[in-house]
């Protein structure tokens, strides 16, 4: 019951947002008294954070997976997208700036916790790019790490990219095609636009 909950919530949380989803809500949804998720999460903050953890590790593990199937390091970034997008539900902002405002200590250690995975896979994959001939042999690994982090993040500033003006998903595709182009060889440009067509 534990797990059927978390990822209930975890659905709704995505889907409506973690403010705007009570635990009556929950309940009702899945036919269950409240008392019921109380047996399993003393209170709402516990619930956000345990779907949180679990929706890090899903992505963590499936990012992973992704990494051993051979891709070139720019196909590999795209269908690391497409992933995420499966698993976030297209990853409106919505939710997520709703963890920030109202659960900000929650928001903080997962940021980190995607820092540090997102910055460990990305210098893999320049480090790859590199050895391939796809990607600049005079990049500063750690700091194109970083600011791809950086970028892939500030994009979904809802000040700097109103929602009402600009979708995440081709904003997002937007910023992938701009950081690329900046890193990639002659030949890494020829295999973007390929990429490109197919995704």
């Amino acid at each position: 019951m534990k797990e059927t909950i978390l990822q209930k919530a975890t659905d709704m949380f995505l889907t409506l947002g973690y403010k705007s989803v009570t635990m009556d809500d929950i309940a009702n949804e899945m036919g269950i008294s409240k008392k019921t998720i109380y047996l399993h999460y003393a209170n709402k903050n516990e619930l956000v954070e345990a779907s949180t953890t679990s929706l890090f590790i899903t992505i963590a593990e499936g990012i992973d997976e992704i990494c051993t199937l051979g891709y070139n390091s720019i196909e590999e970034i795209f269908i690391i997208r497409k992933f995420l997008m499966k698993h976030l539900n297209n990853e409106t902002a919505s939710p997520f700036f709703q963890l920030q405002k109202f659960f900000p200590q929650t928001f903080s250690a997962l940021r980190q916790k995607q820092f540090e995975k997102m910055h460990t896979c990305m210098t893999e994959s320049i480090e790859k790019g590199i050895r391939d001939g796809l990607y600049r042999t005079d990049l500063d690994v750690d700091f194109t790490s970083r600011i791809y982090f950086t970028g892939l993040t500030g994009i979904k500033d809802s000040d700097i990219f109103p929602h009402s003006v600009y979708d995440i998903n081709a904003v997002t595709r937007q910023f992938l095609e701009y950081h690329l182009r900046a890193i990639t060889t002659e030949s890494g440009q020829s295999q973007l636009k390929e990429v490109l067509k197919k995704y």
